[in-house]
């Protein structure tokens, strides 16, 4: 997998602009559980009182915390604050725009707290204060030595109280002082809940807003790299010879040029959100947990644990299955492709019981093992709800603990849960990258198996041009060839010169070699041991493009492609005018049933040509080959499926325009080629002999037996 990420170089900006939005979202995502926290804290349990820097003060009450504060304190706490009228006779004073709140918080919180219960009969004994006493009155009447003294001890009973306490008794006693001088606390609490749930709203459009961004510059990152493997695919499997297609199979190669990059696509988005976001998310949410409360950290290292374990256990089960499912999917569409290509042999043989059960013994396998990896999986979202649940209760019973002890407040828990949730999504995200990685992996390696497949066939570094002198020329010299994987040589010993203005003619018996001959000549496969030249140079030494640009190539197998009849003929040359096409047509023979057709040369033509004969098919790739005009012409047995009046107009309208061009004929039929100026006849792989017509029936025997084999004795012998 890590290999097709080298395609995403054209895509560092992309990367980079994702991992900015991530980090953005995940910012905004670790925001919400605190102002849920704050709703709870502040806003229900506090009124929307934050802390004890109290924003209207009386005069009584700030009378009385001065007698717990220093003469620096006072100092200090009377320049933070201004008049601002009078309640009741009693002036009322309020904190400055401009003041540290955070500091006069910290001045004021134990002074408030003392006063919180001293004013309450039922907490003056936290104080340990004589019953019946008035703390603030027997202070202002005490030696200023002996008030201090005792402050100090009050004071230093209130630090050890928990911070949460201390808080709490400051911000009931910010509460009491609003309510004694008329400041109306449910509106206050009112507009803390309504600001701090706008805010909420306007981190979660935001955190939507950036999802959107992320999910479509992933998306078009990930169709930009499924586009850049697909052509880098397709250009290698176009630079193929017959030896690669072999070995990894057209139905495969189909199979990964599809379906393997649809699955690297599907999963790259996930990929780069997960591998960047989970951390983040994971990293901050322990962060902000352990800042909330340090003691319950241990609960998020047993819910990670629990997950990976998880993780680790389905992966180590559907891993192999999911790498075996590929192979099948392979060989579906092999046994897919091979039913479907040969469907009218399978009914000639009235056999389609047999292909159905063939298919369907495939299909049945990839059913089994796609229900088994489901069902695997299917075991994750329970398991991963069960831990997540009971995490849950694990930190509410410990959070029940410290609300009743005082160290915790309830919005507290409900923020922890959220962290805690939000490292569990983390890793849960993973886990499912986890799962969908491997199959994206396996698809990857087939990619780039193909990609990273060594060629057989290579255009040299340097490659050399043709001689002019020598144009059209053919040369075999000591040519050898063996199959890949094959045991012994097909061909053996090759020699012979084709030269322009010739005909060279191939015939011999089934498997002799006539076709493994003319399919060395434009590189399908290299030979093995020998040279072949062409115009002076071996053909290994050239551009195989500037090679086969010089060969007008009929196979045996007449090829059309779909679109129209012109676009089949111009196809090897796109340049050529309508009348050199017509003309190309009316040599092969083709004029007569294109003038039938509705549209003529505008005619549809089908995939693969089902809608033309095979002897119309044969004649349109014959006019495809002269239309191109090239040096040399190999015509592949290509008029086996023509008649013999056919046979005999179309090659005598090939001598006509081959006069100066090197002609190559690969044929069953002695009528077909008796007329040649050269026949090499094959004998399994060697040459049994070379010659004319009436050289070879006084000399080769081998050639005498087919001729005999195919004509009667007096029409040899008029011949």
């Amino acid at each position: 997998m890590i290999k097709i990420f080298r395609y995403l170089k054209s895509s560092i900006l992309s990367i980079l602009c994702i991992v900015l939005l991530l980090f953005a979202q995940a910012a905004c995502d670790l925001t919400l559980p605190d102002y849920t926290s704050r709703i709870v804290n502040v806003g229900v349990q506090q009124s929307g009182i934050e802390n004890a820097a109290i924003e209207k003060i009386g005069e009584t009450t700030l009378q009385k915390i001065n007698l717990f504060l220093t003469e620096k304190e006072k100092s200090y706490i009377s320049s933070q604050y201004e008049k601002d009228g009078t309640y009741k006779g009693e002036t009322i004073y309020k904190l400055k725009d401009n003041s540290d709140q955070e500091k006069v918080s910290d001045f004021l919180a134990p002074s408030m707290v003392i006063i919180s219960y001293a004013s309450n009969e039922d907490s003056k004994e936290m104080l340990q204060l004589p019953e019946g006493v008035d703390l603030f009155q027997t202070l202002s009447m005490m030696p200023e030595d002996s008030r201090q003294q005792m402050v100090r001890g009050i004071l230093e009973k209130t630090e050890k109280m928990p911070d949460s306490i201390i808080g709490q008794g400051a911000i009931s006693s910010v509460k009491a002082e609003y309510q004694r001088i008329g400041v109306d606390t449910d509106k206050m609490q009112t507009q803390y809940i309504f600001v701090t749930g706008l805010k909420m709203l306007g981190l979660a459009l935001l955190i939507m807003v950036i999802g959107i961004l992320i999910v479509f510059i992933g998306s078009r990152m990930a169709a930009r790299l499924a586009k850049t493997l697909r052509e880098k695919m397709f250009a290698k499997v176009v630079g193929f010879s017959k030896t690669e297609m072999k070995e990894l199979g057209s139905s495969s190669l189909i199979t990964r040029t599809t379906n393997d990059i649809q699955q690297v696509q599907s999963v790259i988005v996930f990929l780069l959100r997960v591998v960047f976001y989970a951390p983040i998310i994971a990293i901050g949410g322990v962060m902000k947990a352990m800042n909330t409360n340090a003691n319950m950290t241990y609960i998020i290292g047993i819910a990670v644990l629990a997950i990976s374990v998880l993780v680790i256990v389905l992966f180590g089960v559907a891993m192999p299955k999911m790498k075996l499912m590929q192979k099948i999917v392979d060989r579906l569409n092999q046994v897919t492709r091979e039913i479907l290509t040969g469907l009218p042999v399978v009914r000639a043989f009235a056999n389609e019981k047999h292909e159905e059960e063939r298919f369907d013994g495939v299909n049945d396998h990839l059913t089994k093992v796609t229900r088994f990896i489901g069902r695997v999986m299917s075991f994750m979202m329970p398991a991963m709800m069960f831990i997540m649940n009971m995490i849950c209760l694990l930190i509410v019973w410990k959070g029940a603990n410290g609300v009743d002890a005082g160290t915790m407040q309830v919005g507290d828990i409900m923020a922890y849960i959220q962290y805690t949730m939000q490292i569990i999504m983390a890793f849960l995200m993973i886990s499912v990258m986890s799962i969908m990685l491997p199959r994206a992996s396996v698809s990857a390696k087939r990619i780039n198996e193909v990609l990273e497949h060594d060629t057989v066939i290579k255009d040299p570094k340097q490659p050399k041009p043709f001689d002019a002198k020598k144009k059209g020329v053919v040369e075999f010299k000591n040519v050898c060839f063996r199959y890949p994987d094959a045991d012994y040589d097909v061909l053996t010993d090759i020699n012979f010169v084709a030269e322009p203005g010739k005909t060279t003619a191939f015939i011999g018996s089934t498997g002799s070699g006539k076709s493994t001959i003319v399919n060395l000549i434009p590189r399908f496969f290299d030979v093995t041991k020998g040279k072949i030249l062409i115009d002076g140079v071996d053909i290994k030494d050239v551009c195989t493009k500037d090679l086969r640009n010089k060969i007008g190539f009929v196979p045996q197998k007449g090829v059309l492609f779909s679109g129209t009849v012109e676009s089949n003929i111009k196809y090897g040359n796109d340049k050529i005018t309508d009348k050199a096409m017509k003309e190309a047509a009316s040599i092969a023979q083709a004029t007569e049933f294109i003038n039938g057709l509705e549209k003529q040369y505008q005619a549809p033509i089908s995939q693969g040509g089902t809608n033309v004969s095979g002897g119309q098919k044969q004649r349109l790739a014959i006019a495809r080959a002269l239309a191109k005009n090239p040096d040399i012409y190999i015509f592949d047995d290509s008029f086996s499926a023509l008649d013999f009046k056919t046979d005999a107009k179309l090659r005598g309208e090939l001598q006509k325009i081959t006069k100066d061009k090197t002609v190559l004929i690969v044929a069953q039929r002695i009528s077909t080629i008796m007329n040649a100026d050269q026949i090499v006849v094959l004998n399994e792989g060697d040459i049994a002999g070379i010659g004319t017509y009436k050289e070879l029936m006084k000399t080769c025997e081998v050639y005498r037996e087919i001729a005999l084999s195919q004509l009667s004795k007096e029409e040899l012998d008029y011949e």
